[in-house]
């Protein structure tokens, strides 16, 4: 393919940096896909295999500068393996996603880890521009201690606030088909079921790890007034009977209150940005991260977002908004393919949103009559925003 490559190269007289792509196949066969006139996103692979510095050769060339060496000089040493981390939300068909990082926590630098980025905690991703974050580099002396080091590197990292591709990510290079290098087009789809599980119920220990979470960060008092008063203590002091507090918590759509005893002997002890817990003799720690009423939880290798509730708040919610269809992301209406009035058939496309580079259509789910439009050409709206509306 290196020999293909320069040829084709050589064939049209092209000078500069550039990928050339091909399609393998089982039989060791390769096919010409196409080629790009520039350094592609992989080129740290390249990087770091051969220890050059590709951008510098890049910008040596553009000033008419020889290579600083020949192709049969270039070592190649290890493995390296890189995995893009975009903002999309892989359970809704990977849609690109906008919003404020509330969290953001690269994973630690060290030999052989790589990442390149542009973006910092506090950053709003909108939907303007390319929808990846960055990219993680693992470098191995063969291909096992790469994809483990890659690993160990996803465990680390931790977003909040916008949804990425990060568990996903942490699923494909765990998988055994993947640490076996059977890998070909179909194996998203062959895995899908293990890479893109169904979101089930949340078990028991996470919800109280997230109660523990943050009834520990609690501040001692909530009001400083009084300095003698139990009623403004976050003990959960009850007249006559033993402390309790109780929480009531979301995540995933799912809520649930749970009743915490002020005790000492509690398993879950929160430490800075770490929750431990201990049972059987086991010691495990999760990272738990806490931004006001958001807690940003770390558990059996994914990162649940838990929001804390309030009861007086949830009964002033007005259910009065509108039924109907609702842009799945932040974006711009490119076009309204319908009109108040109109009878459209199941599946109809209704309505095309253009966000990040990607168009997405609006399609009818049943057959209907359009009742109502609530956007128009050239309109930025806002993900879960009423588009159209059917009866």
């Amino acid at each position: 393919m290196g020999e293909a490559a320069v040829k084709a190269a050589q064939a049209i007289g092209y000078v500069g940096a550039g990928t050339v792509e091909f399609l393998l196949d089982a039989r060791g066969e390769f096919f010409f896909m196409e080629m790009n006139t520039r350094l592609q996103v992989e080129h740290p692979v390249t990087e770091y295999i051969t220890g050059l510095d590709l951008v510098e050769w890049q910008i040596r060339v553009a000033r008419g500068e020889p290579l600083p060496i020949t192709q049969e000089q270039v070592p190649l040493i290890g493995h390296a393996i890189e995995v893009r981390l975009y903002a999309e939300d892989p359970a809704n068909d990977f849609l690109p996603a906008t919003g404020t990082l509330e969290l953001y926590r690269e994973s630690a630098s060290g030999p052989g880890k790589r990442v390149d980025s542009g973006v910092s905690e506090g950053d709003n991703i909108s939907p303007f521009y390319d929808p990846m974050l960055g990219k993680l580099i693992a470098w191995g002396e063969n291909r096992e201690q790469a994809r483990l080091r890659l690993l160990a590197m996803l465990d680390e990292f931790a977003v909040g606030g916008v949804r990425t591709n990060l568990a996903f990510l942490r699923r494909i290079i765990a998988h055994p088909a993947f640490a076996a290098a059977e890998l070909d087009t179909g194996f998203i789809p062959r895995y899908q079921d293990k890479l893109l599980p169904q979101t089930g119920e949340l078990c028991e220990e996470l919800w109280q790890a997230a109660a523990e979470a943050f009834s520990q960060s609690e501040p001692a008092r909530v009001d400083q007034d009084d300095l003698h008063s139990p009623w403004a203590v976050t003990t959960g002091f009850r007249a006559g009977l033993p402390a309790e507090t109780d929480l009531r918590l979301s995540c995933n759509g799912q809520t649930r209150t749970v009743y915490l005893r002020n005790s000492s002997d509690s398993p879950f002890k929160l430490s800075d940005e770490h929750l431990t817990v201990e049972h059987n003799g086991v010691r495990r720690s999760n990272l738990a991260i806490r931004r006001g009423g958001t807690l940003y939880l770390k558990w059996q290798g994914d990162l649940h977002t838990i929001n804390r509730l309030d009861p007086i708040a949830q009964a002033d919610l007005s259910d009065s908004q509108h039924g109907g269809l609702t842009a799945p992301m932040n974006g711009s209406i490119v076009r309204v393919l319908v009109e108040v009035g109109q009878a459209v058939e199941c599946g109809a496309q209704l309505v095309v949103l253009e966000a990040m580079k990607m168009e997405h259509s609006i399609r009818a789910a049943s057959t209907g009559v359009v009742t109502a439009l609530y956007c128009h050409e050239g309109e930025m709206v806002n993900e879960g925003a009423v588009l159209v509306e059917l009866t």
